[in-house]
């Protein structure tokens, strides 16, 4: 299950998560502690206050809540890539390199039922779907800005569009010819 307690704290959790520790050091998720262990909040250390004697200091309940939707792999980029305008799913799909269909479509979905973007269906043959995002998902815009600035401050490397990598491996061994 879980592995001996080695000083470093556990990830995950909220502000009702628990671990039990036993006398050897070893911890288990609340659901499955041994009998006689001792309950500790996620981060607690062996003799600080238990549990009843504090209210739970934890991550803010907002971050978390934006993190759950927007920290899923491919989120982010599909909001971004509807910030300027309603986008044909055809369209969205070639715009998020190697993302499935099922993928963005059950993406879609949760940001639809987030209240962040609403799908539309256009009218005649051929019938087509685009999504465009509401009030609530064009706000942020900034939000999203502001992390691309950051990454290209502190994040080492840009990583290339995955055509721009082929053409310049091409092009290298073009070269040493």
């Amino acid at each position: 299950m879980f592995g001996p307690l080695r000083g470093r704290g556990l990830v995950g959790g909220g502000n009702d998560s628990y671990v039990a520790i036993d006398n050897t050091g070893a911890y288990f998720s609340a659901a499955s502690w041994p009998e006689g262990g001792s309950l500790y909040r996620m981060g607690q250390q062996r003799g600080q206050p238990g549990p009843e004697s504090e209210p739970c200091a934890g991550v803010d309940i907002a971050l978390t809540r934006v993190f759950e939707l927007l920290g899923k792999r491919w989120t982010g980029l599909i909001v971004a890539v509807l910030q300027p305008r309603a986008v044909h799913y055809a369209d969205l799909r070639r715009s998020i390199p190697r993302i499935s269909e099922r993928m963005l479509s059950d993406r879609l979905a949760e940001l639809a039922e987030a209240g962040l973007l609403v799908r539309e269906v256009d009218s005649g043959p051929p019938l087509r779907v685009s999504y465009r995002l509401t009030e609530a998902g064009r706000a942020l815009g900034p939000a999203l800005e502001a992390l691309g600035k950051w990454a290209e401050t502190y994040l080492p490397g840009a990583l290339p569009c995955p055509g721009e990598a082929a053409a310049e491996t091409a092009e290298e061994s073009s070269g040493a010819l």
